[in-house]
């Protein structure tokens, strides 16, 4: 983590034009949460529009924060010969967090015992000894319906309440602050080669579930030309499991029109193991997933065309209703969901 911050403070003093960076939550332990924030003055002077990237939200998935610096790094070396990517840094305003679960990241790095470690690391509740809660169950989506366990030892404890967990609430505070603004909203895990989109319940889609599908597919395209890898798409309860709580649907629910979870190699050999010599493969492979979508949501929203910005369709007969303040979600059943 110590060379991770290193880094940004490089990154940010060797491209002061490009790159700033902002603290913008602080961990159970009083750790930074830290973001870098890649954009260009935009010369007629017009509302800039925002894009979301996250990584290290589970603290095993080392691949992750590789891949967000890795992202920066293909940004700050490439915008100033590449004529599209300088448009677009001059219309959006991407911000980056490589490790969001600063706690659990530096955990994994104590001994080979803790290497696999998952959550945070907030205290046990009373009466337990299991520390740490899966921070993607803790948004405020759909909180503790489906796909989560209430038992502080498991793997998937999504916490006492939504947005319980710093970590959580920082993210929701932040991008919250900017949800007008915000087009997309990226958030980068692993393992399995997919593409996740809105919702991990799997009685909601997305209104625009199917140009989702469509963007989604593109990505998927242009990461096998890359390197061969085959990435599937669609939502968790289709392709993976049902879940509720994460990020993703947190920003597709708050009115953000595009949201997907990456997940990176691979599909079960290494899994959260992935060895070295594939870190720059799944990294390359991953930008040009992300190079994708970010384009045609810039070229969407900067074409005149009309960002959605519903948050629900219903299925299978169920009738939802949100609260515009707090985006939660009644089933006519009165479960609070």
């Amino acid at each position: 983590m110590d060379e991770i911050y290193s880094w940004m403070d490089d990154v940010k003093q060797g491209n002061p034009e490009l790159v700033s960076s902002a603290v913008y939550g602080h961990t159970v332990e009083a750790r930074n949460i830290t973001l870098l924030k890649l954009g260009l003055k935009n010369p007629e002077g017009r509302e800039k529009k925002v894009i979301w990237m996250d990584c290290g939200i589970h603290a095993r998935e080392w691949i992750s924060p590789a891949f967000c610096q890795w992202f920066v790094k293909e940004i700050v070396q490439s915008y100033k010969t590449n004529e599209k990517l300088k448009q677009m840094l001059q219309n959006l305003d991407i911000y980056v967090t490589p490790v969001i679960n600063v706690d659990g990241y530096i955990f994994t790095w104590a001994n080979d015992s803790t290497r696999l470690w998952r959550k945070s690391r907030c205290l046990p509740p009373e009466g337990s000894s299991c520390y740490g809660v899966d921070l993607n169950r803790n948004f405020n989506a759909n909180w503790g319906t489906v796909g989560v366990s209430f038992d502080s030892c498991a793997l998937t404890y999504c916490g006492k309440s939504a947005g319980s967990e710093p970590e959580a609430e920082a993210v929701m505070d932040f991008v919250g602050k900017m949800i007008d603004q915000t087009v997309l909203f990226l958030t980068i895990h692993s393992a399995g080669q997919l593409i996740l989109l809105p919702y991990g319940h799997p009685e909601i889609y997305a209104p625009n579930y199917n140009e989702l599908v469509s963007v989604g597919k593109k990505a998927a395209e242009e990461m096998k030309k890359v390197h061969g890898m085959n990435y599937t798409v669609g939502t968790s309860p289709q392709i993976l499991y049902a879940n509720s709580g994460s990020s993703r649907d947190w920003a597709r629910l708050s009115g953000i029109p595009f949201s997907y979870t990456f997940e990176l190699r691979d599909k079960g050999e290494f899994s959260h193991l992935l060895p070295e010599e594939q870190i720059q493969p799944a990294c390359e492979e991953a930008y040009a997933g992300a190079l994708s979508i970010i384009t045609y949501v810039h070229n969407k929203a900067f074409n005149n065309s009309t960002l959605p910005n519903a948050a629900v369709i219903t299925v299978s007969g169920v009738a939802l209703k949100i609260w515009s303040t707090m985006m939660v979600l009644f089933l006519t059943t009165g479960v609070l969901v």
